[in-house]
This record gives C-alpha cells, sequence and structure tokens, in this order.
C-alpha cells in the first residue's frame, strides 16, 4: 500500500483515540481517569479476556499504546512493560500518565513494522487496534513474532469485517471512528487466521457487542441507544457471537 510513515504518524498524532471524551484538563490526572473509565466502559470483555495482571516480572511490549492505558494496567499488575507508538504527542502524554501512577515504563517513538529490539525479546506483545492501521500488517505480524521468546504469546485485536457495526454503519450511513485514517483494513475470521500464520498457536474470539454511544448525537443515536442496543443483544448469542466488531487473537509462538 502506498501511504508514508509520515502520514499515518501525522494522522494519529491529531486523532488520539477519545481525546474529545474527557473533560478534565489536558494531561491531569483526572483526564487520564476518564479516558480509563471510558475506555473500559466501552470495552468491557478486555478485563474479562486479557488478564492485565497475569504477567508480574514478565516483559510485555505493547505497539500502538497510545496513552498508555493498557500499558499501565499491565504496569500495576508487576509486568516489565515497554510501549512504542508512532505518535510523540501521544507517547508525551504516555510519559505523563505514567509519571502519574508512579510506573516506570519503557516508551519510544518506533514503528511496529520495524521494532527496533533484539529477537526473543519480551514474554508478551500486545496491539489493540493497531494492525488494521498499519500499511504492511504482514511486516507488523513478523516483528511481533520475532522480538517474541518461544513460547511466548502474542494478544492482538482487528476489526470484523463481517461484523454487526460495519453493517450498521452502511445501513444508517454513519461513518465508522477513524475512516478516514490513511489506513483502515478489516479482516474476516479466516483472513485474520491467515496473517497470523507465523504462530504455532491461534485462538481468536470474537468481541465488542452493541453498547450505548456516547460520541453520537441526534435521532441516529437515540434510535441506537434506545432500540437498537436492547434488540441486538436479546437476541441468542450463538447467532450473534461471530458478528463482534473486534477480532481478539490469543497466538503462541512455538518452542
Amino acid at each position: 500500500m502506498d501511504v508514508t510513515l509520515d502520514a499515518i504518524a501525522t494522522y494519529w498524532d491529531t486523532h488520539i483515540h477519545d481525546l474529545e471524551i474527557a473533560t478534565a484538563p489536558l494531561g491531569s490526572r483526572e483526564f487520564f481517569a476518564q479516558l480509563d473509565k471510558y475506555r473500559f466502559d466501552k470495552l468491557h470483555y478486555l478485563p474479562r479476556l486479557v488478564n492485565f495482571a497475569g504477567y508480574p516480572g514478565q516483559s510485555v511490549l505493547e505497539v500502538g499504546c497510545g496513552v498508555g492505558l493498557d500499558l499501565a494496567r499491565f504496569a500495576q499488575g508487576g509486568a516489565n512493560v515497554t510501549g512504542i507508538d508512532l505518535s510523540p504527542i501521544a507517547l508525551d502524554l504516555a510519559r505523563q500518565n505514567m509519571a502519574q501512577q508512579g510506573i516506570n515504563a519503557r516508551l519510544e517513538v518506533m514503528n511496529g513494522e520495524e521494532i527496533g529490539f533484539a529477537d526473543n525479546s519480551f514474554d508478551l506483545v500486545y496491539a489493540h487496534g493497531v494492525v488494521q492501521y498499519t500499511a504492511h500488517p504482514e511486516a507488523m505480524i513478523a516483528e511481533m513474532h520475532r522480538v517474541l521468546r518461544p513460547q511466548g504469546q502474542a494478544i492482538l485485536m482487528v476489526y470484523n469485517r463481517l461484523s454487526w457495526l460495519n453493517a450498521l454503519s452502511k445501513l444508517m450511513n454513519v461513518g465508522l471512528e477513524h475512516a478516514d485514517a490513511p489506513v483502515l483494513r478489516k479482516y474476516s475470521l479466516k483472513e485474520f487466521r491467515r496473517l497470523l500464520a507465523p504462530f504455532a498457536q491461534v485462538k481468536i474470539v470474537p468481541e465488542r457487542f452493541p453498547v450505548k454511544t456516547k460520541l453520537h448525537k441526534g435521532w441516529k443515536a437515540t434510535l441506537f441507544n434506545e432500540l437498537f442496543v436492547g434488540l441486538f443483544n436479546r437476541l441468542p448469542q450463538a447467532m450473534t457471537r461471530p458478528l463482534g466488531w473486534h477480532l481478539m487473537a490469543f497466538a503462541r509462538k512455538e518452542a
């Protein structure tokens, strides 16, 4: 894909996830608390699937760490954490976030397609909502695999092309968040599994089902919040589970 790294970095400098939700002063303790609460209200499945406290003493790399909300949770659980991101602005905020919580984290501006760490450096590589925005996803997956230690784990999330949200966005003519990013790919389960071919073991779990939106306003948002969310969540899970907007992968490197 003919997209420059600078274009991607510039976009994410000005489109950091969920900043518009916070009302507290930028970089304040309350600012980060508001972002954290919003993120884990919206993604309430994450603490259920990802044991943030389960890596004490282990080395964790987050690719595309943003302002460090998830990385901080790994650190609070005792992990030795490293975060990389293309956005210097996001990393400046991540440094403030870590400093306020007394967390010692290594944070570097770095391209996830060319990770500047040695082979077999990390026990866990985590990238939630990152692979779909990179120009060369196969290169990013290969780099994540390379820096993992034998039997190390990668936890990744991409968007499901065959999902309720993708269909509803087209039906209601409401753009997806970051639809204007220089790169945005969506994957089927089969396509995502193929992307993860370097790993010895792969489990993919569809997640993120409708919750009431706080971002959108107007009659479409009212219809979504008051009608669609309730109706969708009453449908049998066997029918709706494959339609989750997020495809969470748990991949293991060979021994």
